[in-house]
């Protein structure tokens, strides 16, 4: 029986494929024979619904689960509070009870946001959360969920997530830069920027680990090399993308965080300490800067590919 188990395919249930993470983590696993793979948008399974997460579950029988799941519109939190709760505390905890009632490790995603950022030499998992609003409090309260109900999980912490795919940083930035002369970015929060291809990477490397036998269960974090700010990253980007259009921003100003309009408070620091996953997986960091030349070469190739077509 365990002979088999190791031999066939890894069956992986992965929920949330129409978020960023969640998309490029379908797509890598599903073009790896390794993997089995059971891809469910938001739409299809909502994870917030104990009933259908059941349900989903009792019918594919997965030996895996990973939720990429979450709510993360961090400034729509004011007005969508309780459906905050519900994607990332409620929905981790019925997760978590199901995968419990079948003996299924579950994978889950969180953030930075459960520091308050004033740790500037980088957090480690021992590091005490202390979140600074809704968002990261639901995203700590999920964690303690999981931990309480299932053993058998690894929580991934990720921060300064950036893609082809969704709303995120690196596509603002091109936004703004294809239709303003002059933008700003802010210079006085830092954290490392990650790629959501490269966090796919790391998941199904810790997954092929453990379905080989490992058991190093717990949170671990995960994020790009090298320490930066918004301002830094923007300026990436548009170099980035110089390469291949002549951006209309013609001018990049730092500024404060006071400076900028935003509904939610964000971490000063969201530097996450990798080390342990090193330790116990083996796994490297990738810097950013390579993963970001890589991401918006494939936002030009896919751009001219829907234009062609």
């Amino acid at each position: 029986m365990v002979q088999e188990f190791l031999t066939r395919p890894a069956k992986v249930l992965i929920t949330g494929v129409d978020g960023q993470i969640g998309y490029f983590l379908s797509l890598a696993a599903a073009a790896d024979p390794f993997f089995d793979v059971i891809a469910l948008s938001d739409k299809q399974l909502d994870i917030s619904d104990l009933a259908a997460v059941q349900h989903q579950l009792d019918l594919h029988l997965p030996d895996y689960v990973i939720n990429t799941t979450g709510f993360n519109a961090v400034d729509q939190v004011g007005s969508e509070q309780d459906r905050c709760y519900a994607l990332n505390t409620q929905a981790v905890e019925n997760l978590a009870l199901v995968c419990g009632q079948l003996a299924v490790p579950l994978f889950h995603l969180s953030s930075d946001y459960v520091f308050d950022g004033h740790y500037q030499s980088g957090y480690t998992e021992d590091d005490e959360a202390s979140p600074l609003g809704v968002y990261g409090d639901s995203k700590w309260r999920g964690e303690e969920l999981l931990r309480a109900a299932l053993p058998q999980h690894i929580i991934l912490r990720v921060s300064w997530v950036f893609s082809t795919y969704g709303d995120n940083f690196m596509q603002r930035a091109l936004k703004q830069a294809r239709e303003q002369e002059s933008i700003a970015a802010v210079d006085d929060r830092r954290g490392c920027p990650t790629s959501a291809a490269d966090i796919a990477r790391v998941i199904l490397a810790m997954l092929k680990q453990i379905h080989n036998g490992a058991e190093n269960w717990g949170t671990y974090h995960y994020c790009g090399a090298e320490v930066t700010s918004r301002y830094g990253f923007t300026e990436a980007v548009l170099a980035a993308a110089g390469q291949y259009e002549k951006l209309r921003a013609e001018q990049l100003t730092a500024i404060s965080s006071a400076q900028q309009s935003q509904d939610a408070e964000r971490p000063e620091s969201s530097v996450l300490v990798c080390s342990k996953l090193l330790n116990a997986f083996g796994i490297r960091q990738i810097p950013w800067r390579h993963e970001l030349i890589s991401m918006i070469k494939l936002q030009y190739q896919e751009q001219e590919a829907s234009q062609s077509a």
